[in-house]
């Protein structure tokens, strides 16, 4: 019996060992997109970020915001944003899934340039993308910052004509994830 106590004590200590280091998401976790024409300047927040997680043992970041969570100047343009180009209702979430490949000590307060590099779904297209970010580590918190242009019809967003000069082909979304470390 003795030896089955102790053959246990080692199985659950290496499995605790082995665990990994997981940053979670916190409210102050923002996506915005803004979009600049001659004719209007469009620009949604969403501070009700729905998941976002960095395993820092192995780089997998995922980050995951309802379409719904979106808020514009205008309620004209929260309900054209959900209902006619993003079909809330039909494709309800944007996800970023992936990796960051640059190994990151995340126990040194610091800054890092980092990519990440996974798939981006949107309105139901998945697509590979490469986005830069800065990581900055202070204690046990991870923040990501991101920039990148979304070209709208590589995601099957349907602009119609009659608005077609009131918005830009490319928008510029701005990714700002607070994270904490995962007790």
């Amino acid at each position: 019996m003795k030896k089955i106590t102790i053959a246990a004590l080692f199985l659950f200590s290496g499995f605790f060992a082995s665990a990994q280091t997981i940053y979670k998401g916190t409210d102050e976790t923002v996506v915005s997109f803004f979009s600049h024409t001659s004719m209007e300047d469009i620009d949604g927040t969403n501070k009700t970020v729905t998941a976002v997680v960095l395993k820092a043992d192995d780089g997998t970041f995922v980050c995951r915001c309802a379409n719904k969570g979106f808020h514009f100047h205008s309620g004209l343009m929260e309900e054209h944003f959900n209902e006619n180009y993003m079909e809330s209702e039909k494709f309800p979430n944007s996800t970023f899934s992936g990796k960051i490949p640059e190994k990151v000590d995340y126990t040194k307060d610091g800054v890092t340039k980092v990519t990440l590099d996974g798939k981006m779904d949107i309105h139901g297209v998945k697509k590979d993308v490469k986005v830069p970010a800065t990581l900055t580590v202070k204690g046990e918190q991870v923040t990501v910052d991101a920039k990148f242009p979304i070209v709208i019809k590589d995601y099957n967003i349907k602009i119609p004509e009659a608005v077609g000069n009131k918005l830009s082909e490319t928008v510029d979304v701005t990714v700002k994830a607070i994270l904490k470390k995962n007790k």
